[in-house]
């Protein structure tokens, strides 16, 4: 678990640091001697404190780790290649295992347990703050999968209560179906 704290430590430092400044990201994800789940807790405070709600997710979302996009992208694209649309694409069997389903010109995407190792000691969070990072992933996953940019809402979250970490995958050009 340290590497994977080292890890978050680091991107989150350079994403507020992105658009703050050296001592303000050095202020809030520099911690002494807390463990993994008062960090995350404390350190998601420190930012919400520090930066309004949109400055937040863009934070969060450029803190996505990309573990295991390679073989996810390599389903989405043999998923594409085979489909027509949108419709056809969430509607085979191995997109509805992988928790993909479709509404209304809209992909979503769906599991029913947290994947992140860092809040697996932390029953619930107060806010959705930590689990942006998520939107972020999905949003570089669609994207390049797609052709075409997307926009990523997160609807639910097992550690905020949920059943289901919820997202919905919006595509906002044309997408490049094989």
């Amino acid at each position: 678990m340290y590497a994977i704290r080292k890890i978050q430590e680091q991107v989150l430092y350079h994403a507020v640091k992105e658009v703050s400044n050296e001592t303000t990201a050095q202020s809030i994800v520099m911690a002494k001697q807390e463990d993994n789940p008062s960090w995350v807790k404390n350190t998601m405070k420190r930012l919400e404190s520090h930066f309004d709600l949109s400055i937040v997710k863009q934070i969060r979302m450029h803190c996505q780790c990309g573990y295991g996009m390679d073989d996810k992208l390599a389903l989405l694209k043999e998923l594409m290649k085979s489909s027509s649309n949108l419709e056809e694409f969430a509607g085979k069997e191995k997109a509805k295992a992988a928790g993909l389903s479709y509404h209304n010109g809209k992909v979503y995407l769906q599991f029913p347990f947290c994947p992140c190792p860092m809040l697996a000691e932390i029953d619930r969070l107060e806010t959705n703050t930590w689990c942006q990072c998520t939107t972020g992933y999905s949003k570089v996953l669609f994207e390049k999968a797609f052709g075409c940019d997307v926009d990523v809402e997160l609807l639910q979250s097992v550690k905020m209560g949920d059943d289901v970490c919820l997202m919905r995958i919006s595509p906002l050009g044309t997408i490049r179906f094989s």
